[in-house]
């Protein structure tokens, strides 16, 4: 019957908890204190709490610490957790406790009464499932390990999914010449494969900034217990939970050199947030970028055409939207902005404790996991499947004054800008211009003119003052 409850008490006395729950006191008072956002922390910090609670019953059984038995079980109910089987059990809000002490409990609260099944007497979430540790070092743990795993199985994968489709594309387009354009304004022609190489390059630059920073991720404040000092866990322990959970979650981590640090700092979780924020930059550029050489049909630049892939508006018939570069870059805007909160959370550590944890969990996981998610949709739904409109191309940069540039070494720059200036008054070619003022002749011009050899530079390419 629904809305059955039973009795449950911790050192502050009695309440009531429902019937069915796994979860204990302690969970239940949060509930009931914290209704704010609606918000659960994420699948990935749950994982990454299971594995930890798991990898520290065995570490714990291995020491000596605990039963062989009373590990075991302890094991496999937070292998349960870190599967997804136990998700519904976790109803504490995101804007908890500042130490995560909430979701620690609940973990322990779940796990022991799972663990407690068929045995004489019942486990403890606080003596047995939370022995040799603390919510202040396991929080920022499973923090640093669910960031690791979702980088390591998702976002760089995902990285590298885009990174494949754009290559793929450019092989494809990538000597189809184009006017190249800073500040949006005309500039000299490349190539649509060294454009494309230049987005591939950043998203490789992204990966390297990654991978780096999650050398730092992976090392642990796990056996600092309270504050650091270790108190009420043995000696090895963090060492040995280490070496457990790199088994358990297929990923190495070991303990961190100062436990102080890790547990008073997220500074980890700051520098990663940091590497996010630069890929969602760099996506943003891409995303843009896609939107500008789409736009149009007619009035706009109209160098690319993006599949159609939604009806672009309730009144306007046959409008076709670029949607999905849109959706990206609203993914970014949110990254950018998690990463600002990120940053002030990380910042809120007082003395030996930070007290942001929960909302630095929620908020890195949703990073990660946005970028990813977008990362892939705009390979396969954008990037795969964009036409060239060769006939916009090779109208533009055939009336571009700017190719005018290359003519510097042979006429002079003033020379040359009153030709570009003439050529762009009268809507004519600059070869044409360039025949009547230079005296030079048609062959010679269109082989310096020439926008696809312009494009690889060389003896006329060299830098100049202000793009």
């Amino acid at each position: 019957m629904a809305g059955k409850t039973r009795t449950e008490s911790d050192s502050l006395g009695e309440l009531q908890v429902p019937a069915e729950a796994l979860y204990g006191a302690q969970t239940q008072r949060a509930v009931q204190n914290f209704p704010i956002s609606g918000l659960r922390l994420p699948r990935d910090f749950i994982r990454a709490l299971g594995l930890v609670k798991a990898s520290a019953a065995g570490a714990n059984a291995s020491l000596g610490q605990l039963p062989a038995d009373l590990a075991e079980a302890i094991r496999d109910a937070a292998l349960q957790v870190a599967a997804g089987d136990l998700d519904g059990q976790f109803p504490v809000d995101v804007f908890q406790t500042g130490s995560g002490t909430s979701s620690n409990m609940n973990a322990n609260e779940v796990i022991a009464r799972l663990a407690s099944k068929g045995r004489k007497s019942p486990v403890h979430a606080n003596d047995h499932v939370n022995m040799g540790q603390s919510s202040n070092d396991v929080v920022p743990t499973a923090i640093q390990v669910a960031a690791v795993l979702a980088c390591r199985e998702r976002l760089l994968p995902a990285i590298r999914h885009l990174r494949l489709a754009i290559d793929r594309k450019a092989r494809r387009v990538g000597k189809v010449v184009k006017t190249g354009r800073t500040h949006l304004m005309d500039a000299m022609p490349l190539t649509l494969g060294q454009e494309m190489g230049a987005w591939s390059a950043q998203l490789a630059s992204a990966m390297e900034r990654i991978d780096d920073t999650l050398e730092r991720v992976r090392r642990l404040p796990i056996g600092g217990t309270a504050v650091g000092t270790g108190i009420n866990a043995e000696p090895r322990f963090g060492k040995r939970l280490c070496k457990e959970l790199s088994t358990h979650a297929g990923q190495r981590f070991t303990q961190a050199g100062n436990l102080f640090e890790g547990i008073a700092s997220q500074d980890a979780a700051v520098e990663l947030s940091g590497q996010l924020n630069a890929l969602a930059t760099a996506l943003m550029k891409i995303g843009n970028d896609l939107r500008w050489m789409n736009s149009g049909p007619l009035a706009g630049l109209g160098e690319i055409e993006l599949p159609a892939l939604q009806p672009g508006s309730s009144i306007m018939p046959g409008k076709v939207n670029p949607v999905l570069p849109e959706a990206l870059c609203m993914v970014c805007a949110q990254v950018m902005g998690n990463h600002v909160t990120i940053t002030v959370a990380g910042a809120s550590g007082n003395f030996q404790l930070n007290v942001m944890l929960p909302l630095v969990a929620h908020n890195l996981l949703q990073s990660i996991g946005l970028l990813a998610n977008a990362m892939r949709v705009l390979a396969d739904g954008a990037i795969t499947g964009f036409s060239v409109r060769h006939d916009r191309l090779e109208a533009a940069l055939a009336r571009n004054p700017i190719l005018v540039t290359a003519l510097n070494p042979v006429i002079g720059y003033e020379n040359a800008a009153a030709i570009a200036k003439q050529a762009y008054r009268e809507g004519r070619p600059v070869l044409a211009v360039a025949m009547e003022r230079t005296g030079m002749d048609e062959k010679t011009l269109r082989k310096l003119l020439d926008p696809a050899a312009l494009a690889k530079g060389g003896i006329h390419g060299g830098a100049g003052g202000g793009g």
